[in-house]
């Protein structure tokens, strides 16, 4: 029997249905993902090329509004109410996959908090942040039950460590280490830098047994962070071999027998930094004071003896440097890229308030100068590479500046307006690295009687 064909009309119209309904889906999905502010600091690229860097997490998604009442002058409380209300509504990462507790969400939001309370003192942003920091604690492989933790790393054992790919094999680790200690450790420096509330019961009281204080709560997160440090990053995946400079142990499946990059410098120096002051203050350890010290400040003088200093095309002097240091006179790895250098400006800055490491302001205003005069090529439009260059994944260009390049500004203090109005053209954004780091540079310019500019 004949199969009768449909009408030539009838397959016309439905042509044209699915064709409009193709569209609707085509415009739906661009406006879904079309950015409402400027993207976190932290984005990674999509495209997988920073597969190889366990510093660097997958892009966020779609997070609330944070307001800003001005982009300069001093900080507000209607600014702190918008922080605390957005903190509210987030949840820590039930895990460190794909570095969540590192240039993740979560990593991202306790230092937010972090800078926050320093600004504020604000006890409600205080006790998310130990939230936070009870769960990346509770998450750590040697203490979490399976299936978060008990996976055997690359060491052949089951670490203090955060493993961010445990279905790999073998299931490596590296410079996204340094974050959860610096989280545990950051947190403890901020209450013990308050003693106000060291015998005050913690707010959020204690789930996981950590400590019923303030004080306590301190202590444990001190004595943890010392834990990872000594049972893992220490132990065996740092080789200090080299006049205390900071390379990966020769057997580690990453980067094995290599000089640790810059921005992975800048996690574990998180890490050190916070701890020494950590025990400074409780006075109970002068040798650790004294280890993490120097390790940090190696760090420091490694990375100023790696740049090359230039007169830049302003007249101003800018720095160039590379991934990784140079390993004798070769350059490890390709220039330093947009990404990865936002990391080390935020690693350099958080050094730099501490004050302990003798950083001075003239040695980071070549950075800014850097961005500002060799990296900004266009209306909203920054380079991928330091140099001025622009290739693909972590090397491509931005059309926003990511917030460890705005901290730079401080040393560039007549780019700051330029930048923050291109940033945040309505002044809001949904990126809390963003938001905190802004808030910081504003109180440190209230506080240096920076003249706002017209």
């Amino acid at each position: 029997m004949a199969t009768r064909k449909p009408p030539k009309a009838l397959l016309i119209s439905v042509a044209l249905t699915l064709l409009v309904a193709v569209a609707i889906v085509l415009i739906s999905r661009s406006s879904e993902t079309e950015p409402a502010a400027a993207p976190p600091a932290t984005a990674a690229p999509t495209d997988g090329s920073s597969g190889d860097d366990p510093s660097i997490a997958p892009a966020p998604d779609n997070r609330p509004t944070l307001t800003f009442s001005s982009l300069d002058g001093p900080v507000t409380p209607a600014e702190i109410a918008s922080f605390t209300s957005y903190i509210e509504t987030l949840t820590p990462s039930p895990d460190n996959d794909g570095n969540a507790w590192a240039q993740g969400h979560s990593g991202e939001d306790v230092k937010a908090m972090g800078l926050v309370y320093e600004v504020s003192g604000n006890r409600a942003v205080l006790d998310r942040m130990i939230d936070f920091c009870d769960t990346v604690l509770s998450e750590r492989d040697d203490l979490a039950p399976a299936p978060v933790g008990q996976h055997v790393l690359w060491t052949g054992r089951i670490d203090p460590a955060w493993p961010a790919k445990t279905n790999a094999k073998p299931i490596i680790t590296g410079g996204e280490q340094g974050d959860p200690v610096g989280h545990l450790a950051d947190c403890a420096r901020l209450i013990l830098q308050t003693p106000a509330i060291w015998k005050l019961p913690v707010t959020i009281g204690d789930p996981h047994g950590y400590g019923a204080t303030y004080l306590d709560r301190a202590k444990k997160f001190v004595a943890e962070a010392d834990t990872a440090v000594d049972g893992h990053i220490l132990a065996r995946l740092l080789d200090l071999s080299h006049g205390n400079r900071q390379y990966f142990a020769a057997d580690s499946p990453y980067k094995g027998g290599q000089p640790v990059p810059w921005n992975q410098q800048m996690m574990f120096d998180y890490g050190f930094q916070n701890l020494a002051i950590d025990h400074q203050i409780l006075g109970d350890d002068p040798t650790r004071v004294s280890k993490y010290d120097n390790l940090v400040q190696t760090s420091i003088d490694w990375f100023f003896a790696d740049t090359k200093p230039y007169t830049d095309k302003a007249g101003n002097t800018a720095y160039d440097w590379y991934y990784a240091p140079s390993a004798g006179a070769k350059p490890t790895g390709d220039k330093e890229d947009n990404n990865h250098g936002s990391l080390d400006c935020a690693g350099l800055y958080r050094a730099y308030l501490s004050g302990r490491y003798h950083i001075t302001p003239a040695m980071l205003a070549p950075i800014a100068n850097t961005f500002v005069d060799v990296m900004a090529t266009g209306h909203d439009h920054y380079a991928g590479r330091i140099d001025g260059s622009t290739g693909v994944g972590n090397g491509s260009a931005t059309h926003y500046a990511r917030s460890g390049w705005l901290l730079m500004t401080e040393f560039r203090p007549n780019a700051y307006q330029q930048l923050v109005t291109a940033n945040f053209p309505r002044k809001t954004t949904t990126a809390d690295d963003q938001f905190s780091r802004v808030l910081m540079l504003r109180s440190r310019r209230d506080k240096q009687q920076v003249s706002p500019t017209p």
